[in-house]
Order: structure tokens, then sequence, then C-alpha cells
């Protein structure tokens, strides 16, 4: 079958899921065998189509934008499906960027050896065959794929009915990078339909698959996380805080909060509440420096009495992503109410505070749950590349395997090698 045609009719959602990952698990083996040059090789390949097939990709991309606007997509949906030459260029170059990453497979994390001559390694090997389901954005097309394959996995995708054109489009030149490289074309499959019903079929792949990785919204993650039957690395709604504390610079904090709010309103890294303490001097600068940038504030009485442009946040709102140029903001009685408030409505994506107080800053940074916290920096920040990572496969907010940006190492487990020299147990 090919792989890009419709699913047909006689052939269920199951046995098309079992076909794509059999298939994959056998490219994958393959995959692991190769040497971790040659897989980079292969993927600067990719790139490389990527970059010879952009007319096309741009000319998919264009249909997805228009049938988007059509059927009515947010503007910060658009904003995650819009492809550029810009923008496929730096999808391009993240792929490259993960070929020249340090290779994690074979890597080993530690060894020691027994009083009884038994010497013990723990060495680090592909996950399996990995899954990802994702909404709107390509370039997840691309940094997953790339991804997988550096650290010697297969991937099946599930792009998002927004953006099918830009997803074929691109995994057809990315794939075509890799079959020149030798990495066996089923390494990376795009599931041929938009069916739901295939992605109910891969939560359920136990054996089939090894670990699924959802990229969306909330309702998409919380579907993935009640249904799956395979291991969950989630990647979390951003409601994401930023606190002003009393010894912030002003400056640096009206800096800090326009960048954080509206330098891309649509990324999971975006400020979504702001806190502001009631001894910072300067918060009605603060609030017209917002408000300038386009933002419409959403606060607490507090907030509204010294800035009657903002509305009043409702209850919801201290608990909304809104991917969109809007912004809870509250004032808070220190940094243990800050932490408090956090504490109840983080989504322990990134959270961040402003201060020259190190000892303020530090107990912050200890204080914060989250799968990233900051100091004096924006949460825009939160991004897989601008960690030195190359591109990532999300932000994991959960607390085991993998958390934060979560790239190459990641996508890896391990496995003992026990070595010795004729021992048997008493």
């Amino acid at each position: 079958m090919n792989k890009m045609t419709p699913m047909p009719q006689t052939e269920t959602p199951e046995q098309l899921i079992a076909e794509l990952a059999g298939s994959g698990r056998a490219a994958q083996t393959m995959l692991a065998q190769m040497t971790s040059d040659a897989r980079a090789k292969a993927l600067k390949c990719a790139a490389k189509h990527m970059r010879a097939d952009a007319p096309a990709i741009l000319t998919a991309n264009a249909k997805d934008i228009e049938a988007g606007r059509a059927n009515g997509l947010s503007k910060a949906m658009l904003d995650r499906l819009i492809l550029d030459q810009a923008r496929l260029e730096g999808v391009a170059a993240a792929v490259e960027a993960v070929a020249d990453l340090p290779d994690p497979v074979g890597e080993i994390i530690d060894e020691s050896t027994r009083p009884n001559g038994l010497k013990m390694s723990r060495v680090r090997v592909p996950i399996g065959t990995i899954g990802i389901i994702y909404e709107s954005r390509p370039n997840v097309t691309a940094d997953a794929a790339a991804l997988c394959v550096r650290a010697g996995n297969a991937a099946l995708l599930r792009g998002g009915s927004e953006a099918v054109h830009s997803n074929r489009a691109i995994l057809k030149a990315f794939s075509a990078g890799l079959a020149e490289g030798g990495v066996p074309a089923e390494a990376v499959q795009l599931v041929p339909t938009q069916d739901r019903a295939a992605v109910g079929a891969m939560l359920t792949a136990s054996g089939l698959i090894d670990m699924i990785v959802p990229r969306g919204g909330k309702s998409l993650v919380a579907r993935v996380q009640a249904d799956a039957r395979v291991p969950v690395l989630a990647h979390l709604d951003g409601v994401n805080h930023t606190y002003v504390h009393a010894a912030a610079d002003s400056a640096m904090a009206c800096e800090i909060a326009v960048n954080a709010k509206m330098r891309r309103t649509g990324i999971c890294g975006a400020m979504e509440t702001l806190l502001i303490d009631t001894r910072f001097v300067d918060t009605k600068a603060l609030l017209d420096a917002l408000l300038q940038a386009g933002v419409e504030l959403r606060g607490d009485g507090r907030i509204q009495a010294l800035e009657p442009r903002a509305t009043i946040a409702s209850q919801e709102d201290w608990d909304t992503e809104y991917l969109d140029s809007i912004l809870s903001v509250a004032m808070v009685d220190g940094l243990d109410k800050a932490l408090a408030h956090i504490a109840a409505h983080s989504s322990n994506h990134t959270d961040a505070i402003i201060t020259d107080d190190g000892v303020a800053a530090e107990k912050f940074l200890n204080a914060v749950d989250s799968a990233i916290v900051m100091h004096n920096a924006s949460s825009q920040f939160a991004d897989g590349g601008e960690f030195g990572l190359g591109a990532e496969i999300g932000i994991a907010t959960g607390r085991l395997h993998a958390r934060g940006p979560v790239a190459l190492e990641g996508l890896t487990t391990y496995k003992w090698l026990v070595r010795g020299t004729g021992q048997a147990r008493p």
C-alpha cells in the first residue's frame, strides 16, 4: 500500500496502524545498526531535499492556509501553521543542527565492577518506534522525524488535518533525503488518513508502538492520556507565569514582559499570566508598555483600579492558555503569594521571576515545580533550540523519564550490559 494514499475501505484503523508500526519496527532494527555518521549524513540529505523542494512545500502550505482561513482558524493557529521561505529555511537548518548534535546512542551512563568480578554498565539505546500525534505545526513533521532518526528510532507521525498538505510535502522531501542517505523509507511514516479512529488505534497499539508523544491543545493531550495503552510523554499546555518582584529593574521588567507575551503569542512558551508585586514601583509603566504593544489586559480588582483599560479577569482566566495577545494580570503581596498563585494555576511548563534580589531568585527557582524555571529571562526561551538541544519533540511537563525540552537524550532508554568471566551465582 502506498503510505500516502487514503486508507482502503476494507482496512480497519487497527490494521492500518499495525501495518505501519510493523514496517516501522523492521526499519528501526536496521536504523539502529547504522553508524552515527551514517544517520547524520542521511539527515543532512533530508535538509538538502527540503530546501530543493521549497516551492512545492510552500505551495502545499498555501492550500492549508487558505483552508484554515475558510474554516475560521484562530490567529494563533494560523501563525503556527504558516510557512514562508524564512521559516522553512529554519526548519531545514534545525534538521542539520540535529545531525550535528552528539549522538546519545551507545553512551555509557555509568559502569562498575562487582566484588565477584562482574562488570556492569548502563548504555543508552533507542526507545524503538515512537508515535507522535500533533496539531497545526508542520515544522513538527521535520523536527520529530529528525530527532527520532538521529537517536535510532522509527517515527509514526499523525499530523492535524489543518496541515495535511504541508505535512505530506515536507515528509516527501524528507524521505527522499533519507533514502539518498541509505535509511529505510519506513523509518519515518505519516499516517495517511485524518480519520480520528487512527489516533485511537495508535493509542492502543501496545507492543507495536513503544511511546506516544502528543503535541497540541489541552483536549488532544487529555484524550491521549485517558485512552493510551502505550506509555505517553505528555506535552501539556503552557499556562506560563512571569512574576515581577519588588526588586525588579523597571526597564528589564517591561522589555521581558512584552517579549514574553508578544514575540509570538501562539507558542507554548508565551507568558499567559503576569504577577506584579505590590511593592514594585513602576507597575503603571509596565501596564502601559503592554497596552502599547497591543496586549488586552484582564486584571484583578487592584489592576483595574490602577489601569481602567483592563477588564476584570474571571476565575477561568487564571487557568487559560490564550495563545493570543491576551494577558491575565494580578497584584500579589510578596514572593510567597506569587509562589502560591503559581502552584495553584501553573501547568508546570515555564515560570519566571524578574528581580535583582539573588536570594528571592534562588527561592523562586527552587520552590516552583515546573519543567522550566527562569530568572530574568523571557519565557519565550522555552525551546529546545535555545537550550542548545537542536530541535525538540516537545516540552514534557511530567516527572518521569524526561522533563522540559525533549531532544535526543529524551528519545533514548538504556540497557544493562553485564560482562563476566564464567561467574555462576551461588
